[in-house]
């Protein structure tokens, strides 16, 4: 198993966000999460999948998109437009950093942060690759047709309108994606084994694209 060793707080952007760094010593990546409506940085199901990804030699940065005054105002919550201008902070953020700015970079993103890390992909065909985990990529609209990056889309077998918005944006992509529909999983993959089969299909992706 690698040791998680580097583990440090960091701040973000203008308004400097909050956010956690973490990975193996031997890093060869780095994947920037996108949370989504009702979450943080402290998601428990964001930070299992950053521990799988730590197992394959990936680090991750975990960070709120929005303050906390934002967080509870819905018109916030649903900017995506927000969103991928602060993924867009991160990114720059990681340029700035000696020990990061030549790794590779993908995205993770869950819901209403799906939609925002196509949104930012779109303008920054240098990322290596793109993970949603019960995302609204629906919600990416025109952004869908320019994004250039590998994209992988799971959804719950059960999370019927999901799945179908999914299908429709998929259809809408012009990159490598590819719809994962994890069996017996709703929306937010709280069925016994279906965060780890989430899990596992996202550290495949991220290993196959981004090293």
């Amino acid at each position: 198993m690698i040791m998680t060793t580097l583990d440090r707080i960091v701040r973000i952007g203008r308004l400097r966000l909050p956010g956690q760094l973490q990975g193996p010593t031997s890093s060869r990546g780095l994947v920037i999460f996108a949370h989504g409506s009702g979450s943080s940085r402290l998601s428990p199901r964001n930070q299992f999948v950053a521990h799988c990804l730590h197992q394959r030699g990936i680090s991750t940065l975990l960070f709120d998109l929005l303050q906390e005054t934002e967080a509870v105002d819905r018109r916030r919550v649903f900017d995506i437009a927000l969103l991928a201008s602060r993924l867009g902070d991160a990114l720059d953020w990681q340029m700035q950093q000696p020990d990061l700015s030549r790794m590779p970079t993908g995205l993770f993103g869950a819901s209403t942060g799906a939609a925002a890390a196509l949104v930012a992909a779109s303008d920054r065909p240098s990322l290596k690759a793109i993970v949603s985990r019960g995302g609204r990529p629906d919600l990416a609209h025109d952004a869908l047709a320019r994004v250039e990056v590998p994209t992988l889309l799971i959804v719950g077998e059960f999370d019927d309108d999901v799945l179908a918005l999914n299908r429709k944006a998929a259809e809408q992509m012009h990159c490598v994606r590819e719809i994962a529909v994890v069996p017996g999983a709703t929306h937010l993959f709280g069925e016994p084994g279906t965060l780890e089969t989430a899990a596992q299909l996202a550290s495949d992706w991220f290993t196959k694209y981004l090293l």
